[in-house]
């Protein structure tokens, strides 16, 4: 559910399957202090957007979340929460979730079976090993958590083909739980959630696209944000879409089949 900007007014006016848990940490391949996934379909739609009446467009790539911005590289976000002490920290398990693009981890299950490695342990390693060895094996999460207050903020990243950016910064918090059925609950809940979009307003401004949208351009695959209860989603679709392409065209070029003679 999306906010209702009027409705909001008039008060103030009184986030991969999961394949497997293997891991990845050293140049040994001691695969124990990471989480890998093989990356899949992202949880977004591309609906169509347009600029209110009277609206501009806004520079929404210059937007940040808690210092996040679209475009920062990995390591950038890395050192911000890892070496410098703020308001977030990695949450205690798995912060950073690897990923194997599934083009790519087709092509080497393909190698690792052409050596007759099909173990379901040993093909995962195999395939793992490649991946890592040949750059395929990449950061593609970031979770990180404020405990005295619950927010969280999930961090996306493109793969290495398109140099380990942020392509989505997803963040919520607990404005849209509600304790019990009592008046006071509600009342406090509603509280919450204008405090909430009163600190959205004023770091972002008015939405330009309806109630609940920051957009670039109309076009809906340029940067945007769009807010909800008790969450923001900052995300760059076209980023997002261009890693895939050029992995799914490096995967066919690189595909190391057998070598036919007729």
């Amino acid at each position: 559910m999306t906010i209702n900007f009027r409705f909001l007014m008039s008060f103030f006016m009184v986030f991969i399957t999961s394949v497997s848990v293997c891991y990845a940490a050293t140049d040994e391949l001691d695969f124990s202090n990471f989480a890998i996934t093989e990356s899949g379909n992202a949880d977004l739609t591309t609906d169509s957007v347009s600029l209110n009446p009277g609206a501009e467009p806004i520079t929404v790539n210059n937007f940040d979340i808690a210092g996040i911005m679209l475009g920062m590289s990995f390591d950038d976000v890395e050192t911000l929460f890892f070496k410098i002490k703020g308001l977030y920290a990695p949450r205690e398990k798995n912060s950073i979730v690897y990923s194997i693009q599934k083009e790519w981890k087709y092509n080497l299950d393909y190698e690792c079976r052409q050596q007759g490695i099909v173990a379901p342990a040993e093909l995962e390693k195999c395939i793992n090993s490649l991946a890592k060895n040949r750059g395929l094996l990449y950061a593609a999460e970031l979770h990180l958590v404020r405990e005295n207050t619950g927010e969280t903020i999930v961090v996306y990243f493109t793969s290495n083909a398109d140099d380990n950016v942020v392509w989505r910064v997803l963040y919520n918090n607990d404005v849209n739980e509600i304790e019990g059925a009592h008046e006071k609950f509600t009342d406090q809940q509603e509280k919450k959630i204008l405090a909430f979009w009163q600190g959205v307003l004023d770091k972002y401004g008015a939405p330009n696209s309806g109630t609940d949208k920051w957009i670039s351009t109309n076009n809906s695959y340029d940067p945007m944000m769009t807010a909800y209860y008790g969450s923001l989603d900052l995300v760059d679709m076209g980023r997002y879409t261009s890693d895939i392409t050029k992995n799914i065209q490096a995967a066919r070029e690189n595909f190391q089949a057998k070598p036919y003679a007729f």
